[in-house]
Parts: C-alpha cells; sequence; structure tokens
C-alpha cells in the first residue's frame, strides 16, 4: 500500500478523475446540481430508515417515540428533495447564504467589539465579503447555486491540471533518482 500511496500513478489517476469531474460539472451544471438533490434526497431517505429501525431498538417508549416521529422526519424531507429538486437546490443555497449573512455579521461585530484584534482591516473585509455573499445568494438562491457549480467545475479543473502536473514532476524525480525504469544511467 505504502508503494501505491508513493506511485507518480496513483497521483495521475487522482488528476484524471478530478480533471474528468471539474470538466463534467462545466459542461453540465444543471445536472450536477439535480444529482446533488437526488444525493441528499437519498441519504435523507436512508438516514430515516436507519433512525426508524434503531427508534424500535429502544428501550424506553419515550425515546422510541421522538426517534420515531425524526425518522419520519428524515424520510419526509428525503421524498421532497427527489420529487423537487430545484426546491432542493434553492433552499440549499438559501441555507448558505444565511450561514454567510449569519457569520459575516458575526465577524463583523467581531471586528468593531475586539479592541485589541490584529488585521481588523483583513477581518472587516472578510466581514462585509460574507455578508455581501450571503445578500446575493439569498437575493438570487437558483442563480447563486449555478454560478457556484461553476465556479466549483473551474476549481476541479485547476486542481486536476495541478495534480497532472505534480504526476509527472514526481515521475521524472522517481526516474532521476533511478526507481522508475528509463533513469539515466549511474555509470556514464
Amino acid at each position: 500500500m505504502a508503494a501505491l500511496a508513493r506511485s507518480w500513478t496513483w497521483i495521475l489517476g487522482s488528476a484524471i478523475v478530478t480533471l474528468a469531474a471539474g470538466v463534467l460539472i462545466l459542461v453540465w451544471p444543471d445536472e450536477t446540481l439535480h444529482v446533488l438533490a437526488v444525493v441528499v434526497g437519498l441519504y435523507l431517505l436512508l438516514t430515516g430508515a436507519i433512525r426508524f429501525v434503531t427508534a424500535f431498538a429502544r428501550e424506553d417508549h419515550g425515546e422510541r417515540l421522538t426517534g420515531l416521529l425524526v425518522a419520519v422526519l428524515y424520510v419526509l424531507a428525503g421524498v421532497l428533495c427527489l420529487r423537487h429538486p430545484l426546491q432542493t437546490v434553492t433552499a440549499l443555497s438559501l441555507l448558505v447564504g444565511l450561514v454567510w449573512l449569519v457569520s459575516g455579521a458575526l465577524t463583523l461585530y467581531t471586528a468593531i467589539a475586539a479592541g485589541e484584534l490584529p488585521h481588523r482591516g483583513v477581518v472587516l473585509g472578510i466581514a462585509l465579503l460574507g455578508i455581501v455573499a450571503g445578500i446575493v445568494v439569498l437575493a438570487l438562491p437558483a442563480e447563486s447555486a449555478r454560478a457556484l457549480t461553476r465556479l466549483l467545475g473551474l476549481w476541479l479543473v485547476l486542481l486536476g491540471l495541478a495534480e497532472l502536473a505534480a504526476a509527472f514532476a514526481w515521475r521524472s524525480a522517481l526516474r532521476r533518482s533511478g526507481v522508475l525504469p528509463g533513469a539515466p544511467d549511474a555509470a556514464h
């Protein structure tokens, strides 16, 4: 396993998978969002089923009732995600926007309230960026999800290209060290 983990082909394989995922996301951003909604829906259904089974394993009937209620909530949420994927994406975007807005506001409060805060300007900038990003996502949740999906695709393409370069650099280093075939002959 250690030899496989150090292998340049392992890095190459990871690069190809990352690059392919990025290209697929860039080519089909709406389908990617649909798949995300389906995955979330399936996750919620599976979690609901597991919670349903574990609820009956409980000895205390009070715990059993709350466990069943939580299981039903998970299953209902899963069914809604699978029935209405676009609304799922919008709801997830709204949650992200809310988190960014609240996080930005709390960071802004910290930047203003903390007397001895180092790099206050940077913290203020980060806070304002979070607030603006949260407002934009809350105002345009579906469009923001598409934009974030495209950014994710672009990031994966760039990461895949960087991993590709790292794989070939690693292969070159292994050849120079004589570990791989095709290495320069040390006798010359």
